[in-house]
């Protein structure tokens, strides 16, 4: 029966799709439009710039030029310095990918890498000044302390993670590339580019597909005639964007509404775990570890949030 719950739940959305089709056509056009105007131009180019880095083994500048900071702060590698930068300056999914790449390269090892998941995928800056403060609250005396609770408390978790990854060591040690991967390094070329695009484009659409999917599945639940209140609690969080635009629109105080934007922020949404799986998954990383840690800090944002709109 376990094994028909997948494929049962997969008719019953065939089945709602073909009876809802203007739901359908709503959710798919709200995230093909929030996956071109917003999540394109932003992410794309830097895929490709990682991708790049990667590809020519010219990450080693950056990791020389901060590496030493990080690797202290955070007891990653100089390596993992790499995916501490992206992902916390690029957005979803890019620490997971790039933590993703840097294993499959052989930059870091897998452990360290799960060590990275558990706080190097968050949103960008970007996005919580432009989305989250000044479009959605409206609220520009909110703009530092929403970029230091969502940016910092991935970085105060990280001391309660690194316990359980790196078992009794300082940190995690430099990892010399394999031979065979460096022997693999050719100079640069547009071959190279040319294989970086494509591969930029393979993930963007990725990413693409399960905004639209997710954002699908949120306005099929939301054309349901009855309401169950406990599903409407726990809408928002299918997908971050559309997720606080509900929560943003609700009749909640703010004291209620700001913890409750700030935890779907940290924790991105189950689309932001399913695009996480789908960037990990030529590793042997676990998705279950990673959603718990993100909802774990997702509870301790919201609490910082709390105490911050309440006291201060």
């Amino acid at each position: 029966m376990k094994r028909n719950l997948p494929g049962i739940g997969i008719v019953v959305l065939f089945a709602v799709m073909l009876i809802s089709p203007k739901a359908v056509f709503n959710g798919a056009s709200e995230g093909l439009l929030l996956w071109f105007q917003i999540i394109l131009p932003t992410l794309f180019p830097f895929i490709i710039i990682t991708n790049l880095l990667l590809s020519t083994d010219s990450i080693h500048y950056i990791s020389n030029a901060v590496g030493a900071v990080l690797c202290r702060l955070f007891k990653v590698s100089e390596n993992g310095s790499f995916a501490v930068i992206v992902g916390f300056l690029c957005g979803y999914p890019m620490g997971a990918k790039v933590t993703a790449d840097l294993i499959t390269s052989g930059y870091v090892t897998r452990e360290e890498g799960r060590y990275l998941l558990s706080f190097c995928n968050n949103t960008s800056p970007v996005f919580i000044l432009n989305f989250i403060v000044w479009k959605t609250l409206g609220k520009e005396e909110l703009l530092v302390p929403s970029l230091l609770i969502l940016l910092g408390t991935p970085m105060l978790m990280s001391l309660i993670f690194r316990r359980f990854y790196l078992k009794g060591r300082q940190q995690f040690d430099y990892l010399d590339m394999k031979q065979e991967t460096k022997d693999g390094k050719t100079d640069w070329n547009f071959r190279i580019m040319d294989t970086c695009i494509m591969d930029s484009f393979e993930t963007i659409t990725k990413v693409g597909g399960y905004i639209i999917l997710f954002s699908v599945i949120l306005e099929l639940i939301r054309s349901i005639p009855w309401q169950i209140p406990a599903v409407n609690w726990l809408l928002p969080s299918l997908e971050v964007t559309n997720g606080i635009v509900l929560i943003g629109k609700s009749a909640l105080p703010l004291n209620v509404q700001y913890p409750a934007i700030l935890a779907l922020t940290s924790f991105g949404g189950f689309c932001a775990v399913a695009q996480t799986q789908c960037m990990i998954q030529k590793t042997s990383l676990s998705i279950l570890p990673y959603t718990i840690e993100k909802l774990a800090t997702a509870m301790v944002t919201s609490l910082f949030a709390f105490l911050y709109i309440t006291f201060c």
